[in-house]
């Protein structure tokens, strides 16, 4: 009967040489990863503000769903954090929000949005800020 007992201790877990192998594995991976995304800072940032926008897009949809319009422009975006004080009031606005903090940009700029008779737009100036005329948004 110890016999077993000492056979199980013996089974679970993992060997030291196991995890080593693994993260060699992993080392291997990360040096043929990193260098990629880290020599195109760029294209990395782009691809974060289309997720942000894509996040804020859905927080949108949902406060719509819940209050039958999107904010207007003059709420913006902050209509999601906090509860509006500027009328429309929203009808069945969610306890603690729709987002639980607006996210900024990459270049370290607010996101835009527009409300036009519920046509909506959410972009960010990009690289160039406001001067510039690159702007990022969904399609």
């Amino acid at each position: 009967m110890s016999r077993d007992l000492q056979s199980r201790n013996n089974a679970s877990g993992f060997t030291l040489i196991e995890i080593m192998v693994v993260v060699v594995i992993l080392g291997i991976l990360a040096a043929m990863i990193v260098p990629k995304i880290m020599s195109r800072p760029d294209e990395a940032r782009m691809v974060k503000a289309k997720q942000d926008l894509l996040t804020i897009q859905s927080a949108l949809d949902l406060y719509k769903l819940d209050n039958g319009v999107y904010p207007t422009t003059e709420q913006g975006l902050q209509a999601l954090v906090i509860t509006p004080t500027a009328p429309p009031f929203p009808s069945d606005w969610k306890t603690g929000g729709y987002v639980r903090n607006l996210p900024i940009d990459p270049w370290h700029m607010p996101y835009q949005y527009v409300n036009r008779d519920e046509e909506i737009q959410i972009y960010s100036y990009g690289p160039k800020g406001p001067s510039g005329n690159h702007a990022i948004q969904l399609p």
